[in-house]
This record gives structure tokens, C-alpha cells and sequence, in this order.
């Protein structure tokens, strides 16, 4: 790897496995030049600002670098309320965001029907209306509203994959920040019909953004050491335990549970399944790793952010994956906040490049 240019971000589980994280960390550490959202507000990435945890539904996590321009992808569903309000949270500009013309608007009734369906008590839906504007599209209905015809967003249009490519052509750096998780893939999980409703691979965000993967420099797929999924019925989830389990057997001092970004149901949670992800590792062929949630396998890692500093638990299970997956684990999440991350790419006197990275 010679430099870096165009970098995907991807969840190898069940969704919520630090993926906000993973690319505000690169948009703040790696100064990186644009990032690309794409899915919709049914899933959040939660980073952190000024200490504080902070759920994004639409708008990129590179906002929290105010250097880096902001893109939402053609495959986008947007909900105006909830963009309108993070718009004017962190009063974007239309020179620092971008909205791709072909976008979809999800409408009141989208979510009315997903109610009416049952989706949420069925399979554990959000039913934020996500779905149902997904299925309106691909059957082309003549009531299909895309962003090109809403008036407030006029100032933001553009096609984003024209600009990406831009960016590409003079050597700009650029994170594509995908959404949930390889196990949530409607073509490719193996838990079908307790999907979402879009494909959650690398291959996806790419299509959904509208470029080549021949311009992709690397993916990294972010992983948990305790994968969850939503609460509710939502699916298998094998080797499932409960939160007190985790707390007694890391030494947390305080009770931990994690609770969904969206619609605040309690999140299930599992031990680590590696045979998911190493499915999701052969579909992706991933360039890096970034594990997350070291503190939950052991307190005393939490806030670490030197390898060396890991307890021998902690590394032996690094050792133990990477042996598994064949895959460098390069970015390790010791705790929810932003700065609670472990760079090996800057620990452990590799060369790095220009953007930051370790080059092999």
C-alpha cells in the first residue's frame, strides 16, 4: 500500500460494533479529506464531541473534523426531520454538505405501513420507514420522492459520485462509512428474513456511493469482542449471555448494558462468534481489523491505547483472532469514547505513510 485514498468502513457482525467510532478516529487523526454516509436513519453511529456521546442517524461521522466535507450517497433514505435537525445541530453549510440528487425521502407513511405490517414485533424492525421506501424504489413507484424534488435541500444537491471521484483523481483522501453489519446483509446473512433491507457489505456502500472498487485502498472492518443485535425479536443470536455476565467476568466496577441508538431497547448480547466473521472476512477480504470493546474481556484495558499496556488476557485473545482470521488486527477500542482506541499503526514502529498509515 503506497497511499491512501479511498478507505471503507464496514461492520463484520451484527451492526453496532463501533463503526461511528472507527471513522470519526480517521477523520480526526488522518485529517481525511471527505466522508461518504451511506444507508439510513435506522441505524446510528455515535461518536464523541466535546466528551460527550453524540448519535448520528444521517449526516457522516467525519463531522467531527470541521476540514472534512460531508456526503450523503444516491443510496441514501432520508428522513428530513432528522436530517433538518442534525443540519442544524452542527449548522452545516452546503459547501460542507452534500446531498446526492438521487436520494430517497422517507415519507410519514413509509413508517406508518412498516407499523401496520408488524415488521417491528415480526423481526425486530426499527420501523423508522427505512424499509418500505427501500422496497417503493425497487418497484419503481410513481410516488417515489427523491431528493432532487425537495425544495430545502436544493442548495445541497449534487451527484456524489462525480465528487468522490474528484476527490480520488487529485489524490484526496476520502472514508465511506457503511452501515450495520455483515450478519444484517439481505443477500448474504445467514439469518434471512432477520435482515435489514439493504446489502451490508463493502461491495454495497461502493454501489450505493456509485464508483469502482478499483479505486479502493482499504477496508477495514470493524468487529466486537461481545457482538450484539437489537433487542425484541430480531433474530438468532448464537452464544447468546446476558450483560451481568460480561461485568463479573471483565471486573467492572459498575453495571454495563448497551442500549440500541435508535429506538433505546435494551441490546441483546453474545460471545464472540467467529465463524460470522469469518464469513464476513471471505465476502469482504477486509485490509485491516479494528476490534472493539477490549474492556468488556478485561476492565483493566479500559482507556489503554498502548498495545504493550494490554493485560495477558486481552493479548491472548488478540493473538488467538488474528491467528483465526489471517487478518492484522491494527485498531483496538478500549472503551465508548472516541479517544479510547489503541493505534497499532502508530505503536509499533512501522513506517507510515503521508495520511498516518502503516505501510507493509
Amino acid at each position: 500500500m503506497s497511499s491512501i485514498s479511498i478507505v471503507v468502513v464496514i461492520g463484520g457482525q451484527f451492526g453496532s460494533e463501533g463503526k461511528g467510532k472507527m471513522t470519526a478516529y480517521l477523520c480526526r487523526e488522518f485529517n481525511f479529506d471527505g466522508c461518504v454516509r451511506c444507508g439510513g436513519p435506522n441505524s446510528g453511529h455515535t461518536v464523541t464531541i466535546n466528551g460527550k456521546q453524540v448519535v448520528l442517524r444521517q449526516i457522516p461521522a467525519g463531522v467531527v473534523n470541521p476540514n472534512t466535507k460531508l456526503f450523503l450517497a444516491a443510496g441514501c433514505l432520508i428522513d428530513l426531520d432528522v436530517l433538518s435537525e442534525e443540519i442544524s445541530s452542527f449548522s452545516l453549510a452546503p459547501q460542507r454538505l452534500r446531498i446526492d440528487c438521487n436520494a430517497v425521502i422517507i415519507e410519514r407513511k413509509d413508517k406508518q405501513k412498516e407499523k401496520e405490517m408488524g415488521l417491528g414485533a415480526s423481526i425486530g424492525s426499527t420501523c423508522t420507514g427505512t424499509g418500505f421506501a427501500v422496497a417503493k424504489r425497487i418497484l419503481r413507484e410513481n410516488d417515489v420522492k427523491l431528493a432532487r424534488y425537495i425544495k430545502e435541500l436544493r442548495p445541497y444537491l449534487t451527484c456524489v459520485s462525480e465528487e468522490v471521484m474528484s476527490f480520488h483523481s487529485k489524490g484526496k483522501s476520502l472514508v465511506i462509512e457503511g452501515t450495520q453489519g455483515f450478519g444484517l446483509s439481505v443477500y448474504h446473512s445467514p439469518y434471512y428474513p432477520y435482515v435489514t433491507s439493504r446489502d451490508t457489505t463493502a461491495a454495497g456502500f461502493l454501489s450505493e456511493v456509485g464508483i469502482s472498487p478499483f479505486v479502493v485502498s482499504e477496508v477495514i472492518m470493524v468487529i466486537r469482542t461481545f457482538p450484539i443485535r437489537v433487542g425484541g425479536n430480531s433474530g438468532p443470536l448464537p452464544k447468546e449471555i446476558n450483560w451481568e455476565i460480561i461485568q463479573q467476568e471483565s471486573g467492572y466496577p459498575y453495571k454495563i448494558q448497551e442500549y440500541t441508538s435508535v429506538t433505546k431497547k435494551l441490546r441483546r448480547v453474545a460471545r464472540f462468534d467467529v465463524e460470522l466473521v469469518k464469513r464476513a472476512i471471505s465476502v469482504n477480504k477486509p485490509t485491516k481489523i479494528a476490534l472493539m470493546g477490549l474492556d468488556y474481556l478485561d476492565y483493566r484495558n479500559k482507556g489503554v491505547k498502548y498495545y504493550k499496556q494490554f493485560t495477558k488476557k486481552a493479548s491472548s485473545f488478540i493473538y488467538w483472532l488474528e491467528q483465526e482470521l489471517d487478518v492484522e488486527i491494527n485498531f483496538v477500542g478500549t472503551g465508548p469514547l472516541d479517544q479510547e482506541l489503541a493505534d497499532r499503526t502508530k505503536n509499533h514502529g512501522v513506517e507510515i505513510d503521508e495520511k498516518g498509515f502503516g505501510i507493509k
